[in-house]
């Protein structure tokens, strides 16, 4: 039979396998393959196979046929006969040959095959999905092909739940989705399904309700199970090993693991050798770094699947036995970002949480920059809710009090973004705003103050973002823009007169400072300070009238004091001063300012322009 021929008439090709198959298909899987829809997306998709319908027809003549209850019912025809009744098929029954054709690839468990013609009859008349028979060959190629949910929503059919096929499928599915006791309900519907199967063909039933059993704490179940399994079969004697172990029977679990070990595949004889490497190790007949080093080696060469998934279990056991705190979590973070752990995610997760709230603690005695490197690998494992922000909080001080600013920035930063709601992003954006201005990156401090404007904050915290903001744009050379920002924001004088100090704008500094001007009595290092600058501002102004009012107002009050000698020379005779004279009264002035802590802030040179930011 030419190829040509088989894709005109199955419209095929290999494309669209499943995930899941390890199988290279002989016969082309048909085209248009696609993963399952979302339920209006499948609704949306079946309105327009009905209209678009090739082929209909077929399912009252499949729904008049004997339903399928067993293995028997999947044979008749060999591949070949398939095949040639596929090519000798006209359009009225082409269905009916691609039907013949599926059954025969289910029986040679050809799985990945199958799926493809089920799925283009589907395509070419939509009433299959309402054929029980139909449903059930689907089900039974979704459960065998490892993709258990899908299974089950095909065999849950009212139609199928006594049938003893559909039980047999429907337990496997059950038991892969560790829904361990409803699997075990469903043994005493599929025993005639289990008994019309040969010993090879019942092992991955048996195996999986024995791994349902066990994850049940019931071992001798486990073993009851796989007495139905060839006894030198490695799939079994991999489940017989691990039961042997839950019963403490080590010596039948080394020999059974061994035969594993020895006559399975390549995938059967990776999982023996890890149930040793654990069996070893429990006894003290391995090392523990040998143990962890061969560990490390099968998950470098084997990636994916069941054992991957082993080897990484093994090796968050093995590192918490060595006390290796970073190696635990990071085999544990794997396993739970990558595969489905089904009850034992909770526990897990809480876990590498406790880890990583130990690591992160100020208690803790390891090096800083590498607790920050832990924190940014697993910034998703963190705890939730105050736990968490307190850890990150807490990491973020230690980082700014170490003067890493950037650290910290990038830490909070992340908080911010993808941890706090609402109000929480005040305050937070603030922060973050702070140490990037302390790092050299105004940009990256107005990005953080901008991206969080959308939220309603109380009006004490916008005040609060609006002096952040300008000393950012002060900072990126927006000096105008900054002093804007403050123009109606409360107590913001001081800032306002820092700014206009440092770009030496007379006028608006003496308009600035004159209503801030401070009791003559008990003039603070601050208070000279605003005094000593409005005076020098009036100086290069020549305001000669006001000069003397501001030395008639304060010369008692300067009396005594180490500036009294350059308040004396401002407002005796300003004509007099000179640039020497000038620029000592400036070396005079207190380094304390009118703007607080935001002086400081102004006065960090910016940085070369900030690297592209950390997802």
């Amino acid at each position: 039979m030419k190829l040509s021929l088989l894709l005109l008439l199955a419209g095929a090709s290999t494309a669209g396998v499943p995930r899941g198959s390890s199988q290279a298909p002989l016969a082309p899987a048909p085209l248009h393959v696609q993963m399952p829809k979302s339920d209006t997306a499948a609704r949306s998709e079946e309105a327009k196979a009905v209209r678009a319908a090739r082929f209909p027809g077929f399912a009252p003549e499949l729904a008049d046929m004997a339903r399928i209850n067993g293995p028997q019912g999947w044979g008749g025809l060999t591949r070949q006969q398939a095949l040639e009744a596929l090519g000798r098929s006209q359009p009225t029954t082409r269905q009916a040959a691609r039907w013949g054709y599926a059954k025969t690839l289910i029986a040679q468990e050809r799985y990945a095959d199958a799926w493809g013609v089920l799925d283009v009859m589907l395509k070419d008349d939509s009433d299959l999905a309402l054929v029980a028979n139909f449903e059930l060959a689907r089900g039974v190629v979704l459960a065998a092909l490892a993709r258990p949910k899908e299974a089950l929503t095909a065999l849950s059919r009212e139609e199928l739940g006594s049938n003893p096929e559909a039980c047999f499928w429907r337990a496997r599915a059950l038991a892969m989705s560790g829904r361990d006791e409803e699997a075990q309900r469903e043994v005493g519907c599929a025993r005639a399904a289990l008994a019309a199967r040969t010993g090879a063909q019942r092992v991955p039933f048996l195996t999986e309700l024995a791994k349902a059993a066990l994850a049940s704490g019931q071992p001798e179940r486990a073993l009851r199970w796989l007495n139905a399994a060839p006894d030198a079969d490695a799939a079994a004697n991999i489940m017989r090993g691990r039961a042997h172990l839950a019963m403490d029977d080590f010596g039948r679990a080394r020999i059974r693991l061994g035969r594993a070990e020895r006559h399975g595949n390549e995938e059967q004889r990776y999982q023996a050798r890890l149930a040793l490497i654990d069996l070893a190790v429990s006894q003290r007949t391995m090392a523990l770094p040998q143990a962890r080093s061969e560990v490390d080696h099968i998950r470098f060469v084997w990636r994916g699947g069941a054992i991957e998934e082993q080897a990484l279990r093994l090796s968050y056991k093995l590192a918490k036995k060595a006390g290796d705190e970073g190696g635990a979590i990071a085999a544990g973070a794997t396993l739970v970002r990558y595969f489905e752990l089904g009850p034992d995610l909770p526990s897990l997760l809480a876990e590498i949480q406790t880890r990583l709230s130990g690591l992160l603690a100020p208690q803790n005695k390891m090096p800083l920059e590498k607790a920050a490197g832990i924190y940014w690998d697993y910034r998703d494992m963190m705890p939730a809710g105050g736990e968490g922000d307190r850890l990150v909080v807490q990491l973020a001080d230690r980082l700014q009090a170490a003067g890493l600013y950037a650290r910290a920035a990038e830490l909070l930063e992340h908080q911010l973004r993808h941890r706090a709601l609402d109000v929480a992003q005040g305050p937070l954006s603030v922060r973050v705003a702070t140490l990037h201005i302390l790092a050299g990156r105004p940009d990256r401090a107005l990005k953080a103050v901008k991206d969080t404007e959308r939220t309603i904050f109380p009006q004490e915290m916008l005040w609060d973002r609006a002096r952040i903001e300008a000393v950012a744009l002060y900072q990126t050379g927006k000096k105008e823009q900054a002093l804007a920002v403050l123009e109606d924001v409360p107590g913001a004088s001081g800032l306002r007169a820092e700014l206009l100090w440092k770009r030496r704008d007379w006028n608006r500094l003496v308009a600035e400072s004159a209503a801030d001007l401070p009791p003559p009595e008990g003039l603070t290092e601050v208070r000279q300070a605003v005094v000593l600058r409005h005076a020098i501002a009036l100086g290069m102004l020549g305001r000669e009238g006001e000069l003397a009012r501001l030395r008639s107002r304060y010369a008692a009050g300067f009396a005594g004091l180490p500036t009294a000698p350059a308040f004396d020379m401002l407002t005796q005779n300003p004509t007099s001063v000179d640039a020497d004279n000038l620029s000592r009264a400036m070396s005079a002035i207190p380094a304390a300012s009118p703007a607080g802590a935001y002086a400081d802030l102004l006065d960090v040179a910016p940085s070369a322009p900030s690297a592209p930011q950390r997802k």
